[in-house]
C-alpha cells in the first residue's frame, strides 16, 4: 500500500497536533503524515536495532506496525534494548514492546508474531505489510527475511551489528540489489562471533536502528535517497561513516522458493561436527570441577580460554588465563605446554564452546584435556551465585 488512496485518509486533530513538526516540513506535509498512517511495517525482532527504529517508526506515525520474535527480556539485555525496562524482565519482548509503542502512540496498531520466523510462515506473515525491517542477528534469519521479500516484492530495510562498527543498507526496492549480492552463501558457522560473544557497544544499535527507521520513512513518504544500491559502513571508535556501491548479481540464482535456511547455512552439519567432536572429548561438570577443586588435589591445570576483559569480570578460582585467540595463533600452545608439565588439562569459557574449540586445538598437538560443561555461566548458576553472569 505505498500508494494508498490518500482521499480515504483522514488526519484527526490530534493528529495535526502530535505531528505538527513532520506536517510543517514540505517534503511530509498533510499528504505525507497521511502515508505514514496509511502505512504497515514488519520488525523482524525487537532487539538492539528492533527497539530503536520500533520507538521511531511508532512516534514517526506508522498506521500499523507488526513485531516478530518469539524471546523473553533479560537483564542483558537493558544495556541497548531500550524499548525494554527492568520491570518486563522475564516477560516477552514482544509485549514489552507493544506496550512501550502504544505509550507513544496508542492509535498505532501493533500486530504480535510470537514465534520463530520460518519458511512455513514468513510469507503470510510479510504478506500483509508494506515494508520489512531485518532487526535480525543470525544468518539463516537474515537469508530468510532477505529470499521472501523478493518472492513478495518488499522492501527490505537491512542493518547490522558487532562490537563497535555496523552496517546499514535497503534491499529489494526499485531494481535494487538484494541480501544475496551482498553475500552470495553464508559463512562458516561459528565464524562470526555472536553480540554475546563478542560484545557490542550499547548505543551503537540505536545509531543503526534509527537509520533503518529513516529508511523506511523515506521509502513510505517517497521521498529522498534511500540506501539501495550503498552499503552505509559506521564505525563509532573513529566517528566515521564510509559507503560502498551494491550492484545486483547478473548471474545471481533467481529465487524460486523459500528453503531449509539452518541446512543452507550449513547448522545442521557444523552441530552435527560439534556433537561428534563432544562424544569423543572428556567432559566434566561444574559439580565435578567444584569437588576437585575443594579436595585439595594439584594434579591439573585449569586453563580459562575466554578474553581477558571478560576474565576481569569473572573467573573461577585458581584459573589461569591462556585467550582462545592465542591458542588458535601458536603461542597459546605452547603456554599450555608449559603449564602442564605433566598434569592433566581442565579448560572453560563462557558456555563450554570457545573451551571445546581450544581442547580441538590442543589435541592437534598431542595435549589431552577435559572441557567444563556449560562454562563459567554454569558454575555461577549452579555453584558460585556470588560470580557475575553477563
Amino acid at each position: 500500500m505505498l500508494n494508498p488512496n490518500l482521499e480515504e485518509i483522514q488526519l484527526s486533530k490530534d493528529d495535526y497536533e502530535r505531528y505538527s513538526r513532520h506536517i510543517i516540513l514540505p517534503e511530509v506535509g498533510v499528504e505525507g503524515q497521511k502515508r505514514l498512517k496509511a502505512a504497515s511495517v514488519l520488525c523482524i525482532g525487537t532487539g538492539g536495532l528492533g527497539s530503536p527504529l520500533l520507538l521511531y517508526l511508532a512516534a514517526a506515525g506508522i498506521g500499523r506496525i507488526g513485531i516478530v520474535d518469539f524471546d523473553i527480556v533479560d537483564h542483558s539485555n537493558l544495556q541497548r534494548q531500550v524499548i525494554h525496562g527492568t520491570s518486563w524482565v522475564g516477560k516477552p519482548k514482544i509485549q514489552s514492546a507493544k506496550n512501550r509503542i502504544l505509550e507513544i502512540n496508542p492509535f498505532c496498531q501493533v500486530d504480535l508474531y510470537e514465534t520463530r520466523l520460518s519458511s512455513e510462515n514468513a510469507l503470510d506473515i510479510m504478506g500483509p505489510y508494506d515494508v520489512v525491517i531485518d532487526g535480525t542477528d543470525n544468518f539463516p534469519t537474515r537469508y530468510l527475511t532477505n529470499d521472501a521479500c523478493v518472492l513478495l516484492n518488499k522492501p527490505n530495510v537491512y542493518g547490522s551489528i558487532f562490537r563497535f562498527e555496523g552496517q546499514a543498507t535497503v534491499f529489494n526496492y526499485e531494481g535494487g540489489p538484494n541480501y544475496r549480492d551482498l553475500f552470495p552463501e553464508p559463512p562458516p558457522p561459528g565464524l562470526v562471533p555472536s553480540c554475546a560473544e563478542g560484545g557490542v557497544l550499547g548505543v551503537l544499535p540505536g545509531i543503526i536502528g534509527v537509520i533503518q527507521a529513516t529508511e523506511a520513512i523515506k521509502i513510505i513518504l517517497g521521498t529522498g535517497n534511500t540506501l539501495s544500491g550503498r552499503l552505509l559502513l559506521y564505525n563509532a571508535l573513529d566517528m566515521k561513516f564510509r559507503e560502498l556501491r551494491l550492484r545486483p548479481n547478473p548471474e545471481r540464482p533467481v529465487i524460486e522458493k523459500l528453503i531449509d535456511y539452518e541446512q543452507f547455512c550449513g547448522i545442521p552439519q557444523a552441530k552435527a561436527e560439534e556433537e561428534r567432536k563432544r562424544q569423543t572429548m572428556s567432559e566434566m561438570t561444574v559439580q565435578e570441577l567444584k569437588q576437585l577443586l575443594d579436595s585439595g588435589t594439584n594434579d591439573f591445570v585449569l586453563i580459562d580460554v575466554r578474553n581477558p576483559n571478560e576474565y576481569d569480570i569473572a573467573k573461577i578460582p585458581g584459573s589461569v588465563l591462556v585467550p582462545l585467540p592465542e591458542i588458535e595463533e601458536g603461542p597459546g600452545v605452547e603456554k599450555v605446554k608449559n603449564l602442564l608439565n605433566g598434569h592433566r588439562l581442565i579448560a572453560h569459557c563462557k558456555m563450554g564452546g570457545r573451551s571445546a574449540k581450544a581442547l580441538g586445538i590442543l589435541q592437534e598437538h598431542g595435549i589431552e584435556g577435559t572441557n567444563v560443561k556449560g562454562g563459567i555461566l554454569a558454575w555461577s548458576r549452579e555453584v558460585d551465585a556470588s560470580v557475575p553472569e553477563y
